[in-house]
């Protein structure tokens, strides 16, 4: 009894689902005026209909966010890859200017020294807490280079051969507390020995007892250009080392001066290493000389 009963409601609601469909497409597409029953269907199934299609409409909106985002992402996943590559080509030209730069000033330093160079790249400059350079590593080993050989830039001197292993070498700065170098006043031509200070913060170096005469134009003011002397050492006169930045003291017959480095390490892209010192200039080379009459005759 109880299935038969069950078997009667589920027949009606199947009966009604598919009669009230029907009954509404009906109305809605009958024309001319609509009977009563018309009207009053389609007054019932009118919220009905608006809420159907306002949940169609809003699943279709959320599904057109969902692609829209979808693409967007794509973009974005696309454009990050392309910045990624660009960053990349970017730093690969600035590298390639660099060792223009640097091969550059090579050749300017090769071109005004007179004594057996070679060129050497800087891969390494280890730093101090204060983010000074301590000394320079570069590519140029032990077939090629020596201890002790002098290291130079187009601005001046930088240093000398340090640690030479394999086919790299570590070079020691002239701010280096180990480092003592013959030099010279360019203006009074007073001579002192350079000495590095070892300063974690700056690459200033010191000259102890530069020696001076009495005359106040002989002493050593601000300013004044150190070089080289070419005695004493590796370094052959005349390469720049820097200017005097602080007098330090004066005892009559000496004085105390800090230099300033000429040489920018920490910027130093490439340098020139002095494997040999250039020749001695020739006594003769200023004086003319008559030529020998050929064959022993005397000119008429």
């Amino acid at each position: 009894m109880l299935t038969l009963r069950r078997r009667l409601i589920d027949w009606s609601l199947t009966g009604l689902l598919v009669l009230i469909p029907a009954l509404v497409l009906r109305s809605s597409l009958s024309r001319g005026t609509p009977s009563g029953f018309d009207q009053a269907l389609l007054r019932i199934t009118a919220p009905l209909e608006a809420g159907v299609s306002w949940v169609v409409e809003g699943l279709g909106g959320l599904w057109s966010g969902y692609v829209a985002l979808v693409s967007v992402e794509r973009e974005n996943t696309e454009l990050r890859a392309e910045n990624e590559t660009l960053r990349k080509q970017l730093a690969t030209m600035t590298r390639r200017a660099y060792d223009v730069a640097a091969l550059e000033d090579l050749a300017t330093v090769k071109k005004r020294t007179p004594a057996d160079t070679l060129g050497a790249r800087v891969i390494g400059a280890p730093l101090s807490p204060q983010f000074r350079v301590l000394r320079i590593r570069i590519d140029r080993g032990e077939r090629e280079i020596q201890y002790n050989m002098p290291v130079i830039t187009s601005a001046g001197a930088v240093g000398t051969i340090g640690t030479v292993y394999g086919d790299y070498a570590d070079v020691k700065l002239i701010s280096d507390p180990g480092s003592k170098i013959d030099v010279v006043v360019s203006r009074t031509g007073n001579r002192g020995t350079l000495v590095g200070l070892g300063r974690p913060d700056s690459y200033a170096c010191k000259i102890d007892a530069l020696e001076h005469q009495t005359a106040p134009e002989a002493k050593a003011q601000l300013g004044d250009e150190i070089v080289t002397s070419g005695k004493n050492g590796p370094f052959p006169p005349g390469i720049a080392i820097g200017k005097i930045g602080k007098l330090s003291g004066d005892n009559g017959l000496f004085q105390e001066v800090e230099v300033d480095p000429a040489v920018d390490v920490s910027r130093a892209g490439a340098v020139m290493v002095l494997l040999a010192p250039p020749p001695p200039p020739d006594p003769d080379g200023k004086i003319k000389k008559k030529s020998d009459p050929a064959f022993g005759g005397k000119p008429q």
